[in-house]
């Protein structure tokens, strides 16, 4: 056997064992290739096949870290993020970059329902799974029927708050497209991930319960921490 296949094996055993943790950061290649009385590229190679095999990513200039299992998100009715992976057994975040008003292009405003450049208030940030970045996402909302939403959304950080605020106290996903992306340089850079990895995108329609349009959602999730699930129950 050769010595990088002989190194990845007693690391994978490592991680089995949990020696390393989920998001821990391994030793680097030097500390690796001096425990195995090897050259620094052969400890590459063994750290490429792990990677090959999902259980550790590169995160250029910190170092190779053990792979989080990826959490189970349903996309159903409800539109609650926070609630779907807290009930995950995981701890939810959203960190909100950017809120402006501005005319909405061709497709928002035949999505929301609106006259052709009418407002729309845009909001953009990262969702998160235990501290570790899974999503970007960039929502647009009529402006006209939703005057006061930028102040609340920059005072509550919640857009479900947010509309709360605003009388729509209530609603639901109307439907959902999904297509595959990969990911280019800033996403993958804002991501923590690589250039090329996967992606999920998702755009979504959100309704209040009278049916009136609320949210065009575009969402960019990282495939390989996030796994997008539909049952009968959520279609």
């Amino acid at each position: 056997m050769s010595l990088w296949r002989s190194i990845a094996d007693h690391l994978r055993e490592d991680i089995a064992r949990g020696h390393h943790g989920p998001g821990e950061r391994l030793p680097t290649e030097a500390a690796l290739a001096a425990r195995f009385g090897v050259n620094r590229h052969t400890v590459r190679q063994a750290l490429a096949a792990l990677a090959d095999e999902g259980l550790v990513r590169s995160r250029r200039g910190a170092g190779v870290f053990i792979q989080v299992a990826p959490t189970d998100y349903p996309l159903g009715r409800s539109v609650q993020f926070h609630r779907a992976i807290a009930l995950a057994g995981r701890v939810p975040g959203r960190q909100i970059d950017f809120v402006a008003t501005r005319s909405a292009d061709g497709v928002e405003a035949e999505v929301l329902g609106l006259s052709p450049a009418a407002a729309v208030h845009v909001a953009e940030g990262i969702s998160l799974v235990d501290g570790q970045p899974v999503a970007l996402f960039r929502s647009i909302f009529p402006a006209e029927a939703l005057q006061g939403f930028p102040k609340a959304l920059q005072s509550s950080g919640s857009i479900t708050a947010a509309l709360e605020a605003c009388g729509v106290p209530a609603y639901r996903r109307a439907q959902t497209r999904i297509t595959a992306r990969v990911a280019d340089s800033v996403r993958a850079a804002r991501l923590h991930a690589a250039p090329g990895d996967a992606l999920i995108r998702t755009e979504a329609l959100n309704v209040t319960p009278d049916g009136m349009p609320v949210e065009r959602g575009l969402t960019w999730w990282l495939a390989s921490r996030i796994t997008l699930t539909v049952t009968p129950d959520h279609a």
